[in-house]
């Protein structure tokens, strides 16, 4: 199983050297916990409460963050978004036209990217954003700012990773 030193490395990928102020908050301190291949983000406050719950009657405790697939890889859950967006160094804002694209789970192409932040690396995770600086989801980036700008309008631009309307389309498993 991974260590959390490389949970901090694979969040660190989004959001950079911003990771530590997900730990050190003005509102307390935070960490990270795993349990069953999930790894959730829980102030500590409350998980010093969670631990006076029986193990096998904790289901979770705090934001999923992720899990660990079977071949011990981490994903990104759309559950982080909000606290991954704010401080995320590199961010993709899509046209109105590719928003419904990208909730629908396809990847960004060049026709539907609005705007890139400068220097943003090959391979590297991305915040998508509406034009109207609305955090839909995250993905990674398939080329970097400038191969984009010499890009054909059909190149994929972002890897879709997760968005927000995972919600709607696995209601029926969510239940």
């Amino acid at each position: 199983m991974a260590s959390p030193a490389e949970h901090f490395d694979l969040l660190a990928l989004g959001i950079g050297v911003n990771v530590k102020l997900l730990i050190d908050r003005p509102d307390g301190t935070y960490c990270f916990r795993e349990k069953k291949d999930r790894v959730y983000y829980i102030s500590e406050r409350l998980l010093h409460l969670a631990q006076t719950v029986k193990p096998d009657n904790l289901i979770a405790a705090g934001t999923c963050f992720g899990k660990f697939t079977k071949t011990n890889k981490f994903r990104l859950h759309i559950t982080a978004l909000t606290y991954i967006a704010p401080y995320a160094p590199y961010k993709i804002w899509v046209k109105p036209s590719a928003e419904q694209q990208f909730l629908y789970g396809h990847h960004i192409i060049k026709s539907g990217l609005g705007r890139i932040t400068e220097n943003t690396p090959k391979h590297h995770g991305v915040v998508v954003y509406t034009m109207s600086d609305i955090p839909i989801g995250f993905g990674v980036a398939s080329r970097t700012t400038a191969e984009c700008r010499h890009a054909d309008p059909l190149a994929t631009i972002v890897f879709h990773q997760a968005d927000v309307g995972e919600y709607i389309r696995s209601e029926d498993t969510l239940t």
